[in-house]
């Protein structure tokens, strides 16, 4: 398959949002044709680049292809340092969509309105400021960021830039959510104080291979971008780079993301932080893997008082999924090794998943509500609700300052399982307090070109 403009690694195109001169590409809709924010323009349909194809960007391309076919959207351009990946996307997207392998290019073309990132995390900050700062707005996949660093620029980038971001933990969207989120507020538990989040171990790499050449297809100095170098080696990626801390997190951030955004938006929380994290954990005793297999952390919050909890336990230890089929609206709880326990003072609730799946106890769903009950935000779908975002302005369900709110639970939690001690957070000034050590870890070094 041929490559198009391939940039050398070494010249980054700083400033391209501030002009950079326009490099010629076949475009596919007229520029502005979709006019400023908030207002129509010519042509409704919201142009698209995706930016990484494989996995849930592969989903991600899949469903936008279905849109695209309805006439909703456009899609322009797609890219991926795989290139046996990029060239399953050409084909999925089908002719007319210009192939890349590096995002950069894709920022400079005025046509893009709109980009889908689902890298792997460590790149989530970098490419979604650097599109914030080409005027593109940004569905970019959970977590939001790898450092608290990072995701006080995403949300700097997208306040100064003005375009709607939306993150990917569509657990929020889903429509039990919703009615799990209906049946809490209107205190049919009481006054919740904790909520228990649990889930399954991560895994561990119990047969490391030796370091190797990367193969043929893959840019491997494109992938791990603003990572510090190091030799290649299969147990890093493709999707296991989720088990190795500086680039993935382990389950705390892949479905933590998820659990803890369902706590934090149906406890009313976004906006606030904890105000101490405390971990515990056991790390793997060999490979290259190393985020926690078995973890316990304990967030406090304060002014309200709650307490949230994530805990990685045995799976044999995991609350027992509700009995459900195949006919019932949310059809059977197909991943019901994570989820979370909300402990009121009148009773409890559980719901499982939080992600693409998110299943709400039995009392939940058949709760009806009566005159004057409470409700609360139904979102039509996580997609939608930024394309609403985009056209109106309309905050998203999962902006970017809910995101990274919930991104930093992650890292504060990874931080105190790494340090073996309690940390103590400010959560306006969003910094930790009193622990130096610490506070240099709120931040790392990004490799040169690819940083912020």
């Amino acid at each position: 398959m041929k490559r198009t403009n391939q940039l050398n690694r070494r010249e980054f195109l700083a400033g391209a949002a501030a002009g950079a001169a326009a490099v010629s590409f076949p475009y596919f809709v007229p520029s502005g044709a979709l006019a400023a924010r908030g207002r129509g323009g010519a042509n409704e349909r919201i142009t698209m680049a995706h930016i990484g194809v494989g996995g849930m960007g592969g989903s991600h391309l899949r469903g936008m292809v279905k849109r695209r076919d309805k006439g909703e959207v456009n899609i322009a351009a797609v890219c991926d340092a795989d290139e046996n990946r990029l060239a399953n996307a050409v084909k999925t997207a089908g002719k007319g969509v210009q192939p890349y392998r590096d995002y950069r290019y894709i920022l400079q073309r005025k046509d893009i309105d709109a980009v889908v990132i689902a890298t792997p995390d460590h790149w989530h900050g970098v490419q979604m400021v650097h599109a914030a700062e080409c005027g593109k707005h940004v569905y970019v996949e959970k977590p939001a960021c790898c450092t608290i660093e990072e995701g006080k620029a995403m949300v700097a980038a997208a306040k100064k830039n003005k375009v709607s971001v939306q993150v990917g933990s569509q657990g929020r969207s889903q429509p039990e959510a919703y009615l799990a989120h209906r049946y809490l507020v209107n205190g049919n538990i009481g006054h919740i104080s904790r909520v228990d989040c649990f889930h399954y171990p991560s895994p561990e790499d119990n047969n490391p291979v030796p370091d190797s050449a990367p193969p043929p297809e893959l840019d491997w100095d494109l992938w791990l971008g603003p990572l510090r170098w190091r030799p290649y080696n299969k147990r890093y990626c493709h999707g296991v780079f989720r088990w190795v801390l500086e680039s993935g997190g382990g389950q705390i951030r892949d479905r933590g993301a998820h659990v803890m955004s369902c706590a934090m938006w149906w406890m009313g929380a976004d906006g606030t932080g904890p105000v101490t994290i405390e971990a515990t954990g056991t790390a793997p005793t060999k490979g290259l893997w190393d985020s926690a297999v078995l973890m316990k952390v304990t967030y406090t919050f304060k002014n309200p008082d709650w307490t949230l909890t994530w805990t990685q336990m045995p799976r044999e230890q995991l609350p027992s999924a509700e009995k459900r089929t195949g006919k019932e609206p949310g059809g059977r709880i197909s991943r019901p090794g994570y989820g979370a326990i909300y402990r009121g003072d009148k009773g409890e609730f559980i719901h499982w998943g939080g992600d693409g799946g998110t299943w709400a106890e039995k009392k939940a769903r058949e709760w009806k509500p009566s005159a004057g009950a409470k409700d609360v935000y139904k979102s039509p779908g996580h997609k939608e609700d930024w394309f609403k975002g985009i056209k109106t302005g309309a905050k998203t369900i999962m902006n970017i300052e809910a995101a990274v709110g919930v991104a930093n639970l992650c890292v504060l939690g990874n931080l105190s399982f790494i340090l073996g001690r309690k940390l103590r957070w400010d959560p306006v000034k969003q910094e930790i307090v009193g622990d130096e050590q610490a506070r240099r870890m709120m931040g790392r070094p990004q490799r040169h070109p690819y940083h912020l």
